[in-house]
């Protein structure tokens, strides 16, 4: 900035401090009156204990553009009057805001470049705690039946969670069961169940299982689903139910009955099992099958029976 420049702003702080003082007066320094002259050398006079006459005013102070600085001695008054000890003072005060003004530019885009690397590094820990906190979720598989796609009954299945050969089990709730998830760490779910064929899911979390829960549908056992009607249901047809037995039972079905209070066990073979079921009794009803296996033409050759 030149020292017409500075000049010229010095002038501009003069009229601010005449305002202060003359709150009355919101013009310009074309627009100063003679009586604001008169005004204007009266603060100066009590402040600085120096004078101006009316004439420099108008030499200096009235025009919109000087084409020359006034000398130094008026310009330490004028500084005086707006608060510094003199014009080098006010020259070095207004060098000093220049500089810091043109570093401004610099520190603003240097804030704007920290703030921003500040809020992508707060992005990205967001981001990673967010997909770590839903990788260390468990997560919910649902069992149903393959062909009514309805969830099976928590009573009729027990799945085991296998992990580095430890066998664990997991408790079934609406049809559904919640497994561990821990990073890429392989796992296995081993299905089993007297009414549904075995079934075993391997698990690699994040591939092929990669969402909230994963629906695994259980393909039932035919022979064991009827057995399961046949021991809930009241008899209508004797005859027919003796002939569908005959179907699905092999001839050398056993069946273990296991009684309540750890009484020991029963023993059935085809004939008196078939006979227990064509003529059912309220006993029947508290019977629950756990385990049944069949033979190699898929006939039920082994039922073990739990009395409740």
């Amino acid at each position: 900035m030149t020292e017409l420049e500075k000049f010229q702003e010095l002038k501009q702080k003069v009229l601010l401090k005449y305002q202060e003082h003359h709150p009355f007066f919101q013009g310009t320094w074309k627009t100063f009156s003679s009586q604001d002259i008169q005004n204007l050398i009266g603060l100066i006079e009590e402040k600085c204990k120096q004078t101006i006459s009316e004439k420099w005013i108008y030499m200096h102070l009235k025009p919109e553009t000087n084409n020359k600085i006034p000398r130094k001695d008026m310009l330490n008054i004028l500084s005086e009057f707006v608060g510094f000890s003199g014009w080098d003072e006010y020259s070095f005060e207004e060098k000093l805001f220049e500089s810091v003004k043109s570093k401004e530019p610099i520190k603003s885009k240097n804030r704007l470049w920290l703030t921003l690397l500040i809020l992508i590094f707060a992005v990205v820990i967001v981001i990673v705690f967010f997909f770590r906190n839903e990788d260390s979720k468990p997560k919910t598989i649902q069992l149903n039946n393959e062909y009514t796609n309805e969830k099976v009954n928590a009573e009729e299945v027990k799945v085991f969670e296998v992990k580095d050969s430890v066998k664990q089990e997991l408790e079934i709730k609406e049809g559904k069961v919640q497994v561990s998830n821990n990073g890429n760490e392989k796992s296995k779910l081993v299905i089993q169940s007297p009414f549904y064929e075995p079934k075993t899911v391997n698990l690699v979390m994040g591939e092929p299982y990669s969402g909230p829960s994963q629906v695994v549908s259980l393909k039932p056992d035919d022979y064991a689903m009827m057995l399961k009607a046949f021991m809930l249901s009241d008899i209508k047809d004797w005859q027919t139910r003796k002939e569908q037995l005959n179907k699905i039972l092999s001839d050398n079905l056993e069946v273990i009955v296991m009684l309540k209070d750890d009484l020991g066990a029963e023993y059935f073979n085809k004939s008196e099992f078939s006979q227990k079921l064509i003529v059912p009794t309220a006993s029947l009803k508290k019977m629950k099958i756990v385990e049944i296996k069949n033979d190699a033409n898929d006939k039920i050759q082994f039922i073990r029976i739990k009395q409740e």
